[in-house]
């Protein structure tokens, strides 16, 4: 149980002590966590310092600031924190213009605590209540933003995926015809100059000016490396439909292991080898496990964003070691599959070696907007919609267990379905 953050503000010294011994089992009970500001600067420092704090209990007359100037500024940092105003019995004045400032309720000295708890509890219920419908309508809008871009690009990256894959077929098909009638104008070619070997100086001449044995040796492997080629595009091509799979309006059956694989070739330009790191290992250690009633275009975007954020950290892992250093010690990623123990279900274990997360990144990594990353380069959304499409859409499970400095695990678990 995570305890209310009040923040009591109020200069007299004795007033803390008498608190803490009147809310003691609140206290004990971590119910209440109480901290204290002698003034109203000193409390707004703690209030832009802590964004955790639920509620303010705030005298109105002190010094440097008073009380009623520190609702004025209270507001302008954050709505949702409530301030309860303390003020001498018969004060109708002042507790007019703290309630016209935006004060939830008041108390009067002398302090009923009976009173007080009452107050405190009244006020901490409003603040979870508006915290949960802003977090419901926050969620009810990255929803909706999100499943508009999703079905925007899957209709975008599937579109291009079939308007390539005409192409490349009448490529490869070509490649195929090119490579076969090359093959049987070389072998004419030896054939005649089996039988002509003593041509006239005209064709000699020609011959050597062209490099013919060259030519010769070269164009099989030429055709081979453009059929390669050839094969490579039709794998994206294959992958990012796989990846963009429209099946938002209801769970198909759908095999797993195709989904990771168009994740990993769609981001194969991000493991590649280069000047500064020999590049990042992708492991698979796939399970025996069946296809599974899900939205596969919706996992495919929790295995996206999963395998970055790995990614990621093994980039940032590398900005302090040399090439031979991390080529002693290589960055892979590892996925494995495999049924949960009651086969009921199916679990997919995503795996790096990467710089590892502390106990505060941990504790918030679900968090929507919350991004250890440069601006710019994360938005805070990836796990928090990752965690609802596993949880909320399929009713699985997405945990993580992160080591720091060793790397970090993501578990993922989805029921099999009907």
């Amino acid at each position: 149980m995570i305890p209310a953050k009040i923040l009591v503000v109020d200069d007299e010294v004795d007033l803390e002590s008498l608190l803490r011994q009147r809310l003691r089992k609140k206290i004990r009970a971590k119910e209440f966590e109480l901290i204290f500001a002698r003034s109203g600067k000193e409390a707004l420092q703690k209030i832009k310092s802590d964004r955790t704090i639920d509620m303010v209990l705030t005298d109105l007359s002190m010094p440097e600031m008073d009380g009623l100037t520190l609702l004025n500024k209270l507001r302008e940092i954050d709505e949702n924190i409530k301030a309860v105003v303390i003020s001498a019995f018969g004060d109708l004045k002042n507790i007019r213009a703290a309630m016209n400032c935006g004060a939830f309720d008041f108390i009067t000295k002398p302090i009923d605590f009976d009173d007080l708890i009452i107050t405190i509890n009244k006020t901490l219920a409003y603040v979870k209540q508006i915290r949960e419908t802003l977090f419901r309508l926050q969620q009810a809008q990255l929803q909706l933003i999100q499943h508009e871009k999703m079905a925007v690009l899957g209709q975008l990256v599937a579109g291009l995926a079939h308007e390539m894959n005409n192409p490349l077929a009448s490529i490869k098909g070509s490649i195929f015809l090119v490579n076969d009638a090359a093959q049987k104008l070389i072998t004419y070619l030896q054939l005649y100059q089996e039988q002509f070997p003593n041509s006239c100086n005209e064709i000699a001449e020609y011959a050597e000016d062209i490099n013919l044995d060259h030519i010769i040796n070269s164009l099989p492997r030429m055709l081979v490396v453009m059929g390669g080629s050839t094969d490579r595009l039709i794998a994206i091509s294959n992958s990012l439909r796989t990846f963009s799979r429209g099946d938002t309006e209801s769970k198909v059956l759908a095999n797993i292991h195709d989904g990771i694989d168009s994740t990993i070739m769609i981001l194969q330009h991000r493991m590649k080898a280069n000047s500064k790191s020999p590049g990042i290992r992708i492991v698979k250690e796939y399970g025996d496990i069946p296809n599974i009633k899900c939205y596969l275009g919706q996992l495919n975007q929790v295995f996206m964003n999963i395998i970055v954020n790995g990614i990621d950290a093994c980039e940032e892992d590398n900005l302090n070691r040399s090439f031979e250093e991390i080529e002693a010690n290589p960055n892979r990623i590892v996925v494995k599959t495999k049924l949960t123990k009651d086969k009921q279900g199916v679990v997919i274990e995503i795996q790096d070696n990467g710089t590892g997360m502390t106990e505060e990144v941990k504790s918030r990594m679900f968090e929507q907007l919350f991004t250890t990353k440069p601006v710019g380069k994360g938005t805070g959304f990836g796990l928090s919609i990752s965690r609802r499409i596993v949880e909320e859409i399929h009713g699985g499970s997405l945990n993580c267990t992160s080591v720091l400095g060793k790397g970090t695990e993501f578990a993922i678990a989805i029921p099999i379905g009907e």
